[in-house]
């Protein structure tokens, strides 16, 4: 979130009450922005645990697990029931495979509860909406015995990550849009250049013909590079054309100017701070991907790169 241009100030992550966690859920956090109409949630996180793997085992009578070759071999303990099948084929005649493997997945402390009370009285078993009753003779032994495992089985535990993608994209706008200092007429999007549909503007100085070779050149190469660019040529001033990009949160402009014809050098501008810094033509598209791509930052380039001021002067 913070990657995409939401303030970690902006950010917490919020614990679910116990009465108000889903069903399926052992625990849940949101992720929620402060926006002017307070915290809102944006990203929920549930651990489903193995919710839906054990509800649909139960139902099904079937058993839902990933397995894993052990390096060394395991030994435990484990309860073992033997079953009298003929007495249990008898009683539940096409279902007794179903009955027959839901006694063999229960866990062992519900083998060793039906035990108990199979001494007494018959079990009740439970296989989706179906109970079964299971009687002391279906049942030869219950018993703990040792059994060394090569593989081991476990259900896998779910982690439900849901976006609100809408909620998000608010948050992105709301938290990005600013006002120039000290001119509340100039206002601009600072997108991170990981998002900013439009990467860089390309924009000729003026409507001079020698120009557009070069305009034509960089917006070519910086498509090569996959940064998606605009040619801003259209009319008004340079200040006012650099606005327009800011006011659509374009990251980084550059401009070709008659230096670019006598000195194959370009401006590149920094839409957040400003400032302006003067690079060969050649070295340019380069530069915009490494800015785009997060290899450089805006002031490691200052320190590679003479400062450029005079064009900024007329916005």
């Amino acid at each position: 979130l913070a990657a995409v241009g939401i303030p970690e100030d902006n950010l917490r992550f919020r614990q679910h009450l116990q009465n108000e966690m889903a069903h399926y859920a052992c625990d849940c956090w949101d992720a929620e922005c402060k926006t002017t109409y307070g915290w809102v949630e944006i990203v929920g996180c549930a651990d489903r645990s193995c919710f839906d793997l054990n509800a649909h085992a139960k139902a099904t009578s079937t058993k839902l697990v990933a397995k894993q070759t052990l390096d060394t071999p395991v030994t435990r303990e484990v309860v073992e029931v033997v079953l009298n099948k003929a007495a249990v084929g008898k009683a539940f005649k096409k279902e007794a495979g179903g009955v027959t493997a839901a006694i063999q997945n229960m866990e062992d402390e519900e083998k060793v509860r039906m035990k108990e009370q199979l001494q007494s009285d018959n079990f009740k078993l439970v296989v989706g909406d179906t109970s079964y009753e299971i009687t002391p003779a279906m049942i030869k032994s219950v018993e703990k015995v040792s059994k060394t495992e090569h593989v081991r089985e476990f259900v896998p535990s779910v982690v439900e990550p849901s976006f609100g993608i809408g909620r998000i994209l608010y948050c992105i706008l709301e938290c990005n849009f600013k006002v120039r200092e000290n001119d509340e007429k100039r206002t601009w999007l600072d997108l991170p250049p990981l998002i900013a549909p439009t990467k860089c503007s390309v924009l000729p100085l003026s409507g001079s013909p020698d120009f557009a070779p070069f305009v034509q050149e960089l917006s070519a190469a910086l498509r090569k590079l996959g940064i998606p660019n605009k040619v801003e040529d259209s009319s008004g001033s340079i200040g006012r054309r650099y606005a327009r990009t800011d006011e659509i949160g374009i990251p980084f402009g550059i401009t070709i100017d008659f230096d670019t014809v006598k000195l194959q050098t370009v401006t590149v501008r920094d839409r957040n701070s400003c400032s302006q810094i003067r690079v060969p033509v050649s070295e340019t598209p380069e530069l915009i991907n490494k800015l785009c791509t997060d290899q450089m930052t805006w002031t490691e380039a200052k320190q590679i790169y003479p400062e450029f001021l005079a064009q900024e002067s007329n916005n």
